[in-house]
């Protein structure tokens, strides 16, 4: 789908590697590690892993060289991470030349597409396992611990793991994520998604507030309510016939306490409603922040991409989220020379940013993932160095937008979270509006520590962060 992001943000989550640690990894006769690529949603899933490995005896070690279970959790929706796992693993095999025992698994999303490559072509790994199959994990573990190589990347109708409580994985203590559901029924020509995670389905909302409830009462005061299309949330009580929408949802968690930060992601322009907006208008602790991916400014390529809006409903829909929520934050995902893309359509794309004010963006140039509905569709037929071109004219474009938009914010006061040392000092904190901002700013002999609110006013900025002081 793309290749070489750009992000114009200094505190994203998103395509980081990790291990994790557990403070009580020496109460488990194994280890395991784990590393973590792509979208919010593969670092949620590697916290319900550890949850169903802990059970089975392994700890996590955040030194790979001791583990007895190494596994990537991986990521297809850019060549680029693939080609960043295929090194990983290589690596890794590499250490297992040298302890034998070791057994080596991909999850995620790479592993039906590549399964066969992975473990008969290339013989990278042992185990195998998709989005949908972590519970059948124990189980394949104990089949390659014979020998046999180790495959189960069915998919699922009902799976939602709403019953397995997540381990955080190198958690700061203050923020989590929530997985409310899994797969996708969009079916974006570009996106590889609704093949790799399947069907959507939601998640029971019961579980959902008890897990927020749980994550509260252990010191946590943000959640993020993860999904591929979160406005598509969909529940049925059985026992009181009672409809949950995501607007209902949202107001379940907001509910648990006013100290409890709620956050969501991703939002489809088609799908948010007024509902979910005057929810969030209503509710001082729903953060005014709306990741909305655009990925095109041209309706000609929207349709083609069968994003199902146009260029005029996607600038309707800002401007109805700028008028029921007033400052609420936006940001895009925006894709670079899509198949048969003019300069036309291209410039279309720029207005559209111009139009939206985003406060950042996720930026990249397309690249055909196989597989796709445009992999069979379409051709590919944009030069590299036009895609690559283009992507630099949106990238300095949202480059000087992040910087308006942050200049905008000079002089102003805002509640925020501390989530803990900034990176480059520790005599300041770090923390993030409502607005998904980045806020960073000395600490002051008060005693304040993470998971506290303080206000702030911004004095000064760079393009990615505000520079402000405790008031």
């Amino acid at each position: 789908m793309f290749d070489i992001a750009e992000k114009v943000h200094d505190e994203t989550r998103q395509g980081e590697a990790f291990a994790p640690f557990k403070a009580d990894a020496n109460a488990y006769r194994k280890r395991f590690y784990i590393e973590s690529y792509g979208c919010q949603m593969n670092f949620s899933d590697s916290e319900i892993v550890a949850s169903i490995l802990n059970n089975e005896g392994f700890g996590a070690t955040r030194n790979l060289e001791d583990a007895d279970l190494v596994l990537l959790n991986t990521c297809s929706i850019r060549e680029k991470a693939e080609q960043t796992v295929r090194k990983r693993l290589t690596e890794f095999r590499k250490i297992k030349e040298s302890k034998p025992g070791m057994l080596i698994g991909v999850l995620g999303c790479m592993a039906e597409r590549l399964k066969a490559k992975l473990l008969e072509e290339e013989k990278l790994v042992d185990i195998v396992v998709g989005p949908d199959a972590y519970r059948s994990l124990p189980g394949l573990i104990e089949e390659a611990e014979t020998g046999q190589k180790a495959v189960n990347v069915l998919l699922s109708r009902d799976e939602t793991y709403a019953d397995i409580s997540p381990v955080r994985l190198d958690s700061n203590g203050v923020t989590a994520f929530i997985s409310i559901m899994r797969g996708c029924n969009n079916m974006c020509s570009f996106c590889v998604v609704p093949f790799t995670r399947g069907r959507e389905r939601s998640r029971d909302a019961l579980s959902i507030v008890q897990e927020a409830e749980n994550l509260f009462s252990r010191g946590f005061k943000e959640v993020t309510l993860l999904g591929q299309n979160v406005d598509s949330y969909y529940w049925i009580n059985e026992a009181t016939n009672e409809t949950v929408t995501f607007a209902k949802l949202m107001e379940m968690v907001a509910l648990i306490n006013p100290l409890l930060r709620v956050r969501f992601s991703t939002s489809h322009p088609k799908d948010i409603t007024e509902e979910v907006l005057r929810t969030m208008a209503k509710y001082e602790n729903i953060c005014n922040y709306i990741h909305l991916p655009v990925q095109s400014g041209s309706t000609r390529i929207l349709q083609l991409m069968n994003r199902t809006y146009t260029r005029e409903w996607y600038m309707a829909k800002v401007k109805q989220i700028k008028e029921i929520v007033p400052g609420c934050g936006i940001s895009a995902d925006i894709i670079a020379g899509f198949c048969t893309e003019t300069e036309e359509d291209h410039q279309d794309t720029l207005s559209i940013m111009e139009y939206s004010a985003y406060d950042m963006s996720y930026m990249f140039f397309y690249s055909e993932r196989p597989g796709t509905l445009a992999a069979r569709r379409y051709k590919d037929d944009i030069p590299e160095e036009i895609k690559k071109r283009r992507l630099q004219e949106i990238v300095e474009l949202q480059n000087r937008l992040s910087l308006e938009s942050n200049k905008r914010d000079v002089g102003k006061i805002f509640k925020v979270l501390i989530e803990g040392d900034s990176k480059k000092s520790t005599a300041e904190w770090k923390g993030r509006s409502s607005q998904n901002k980045m806020i960073v700013f000395p600490k002051i002999n008060n005693g304040l520590k993470p998971g506290d609110y303080v206000n702030v006013q911004v004095n000064e900025c760079t393009q990615a962060t505000l520079l402000g002081q405790i008031i």
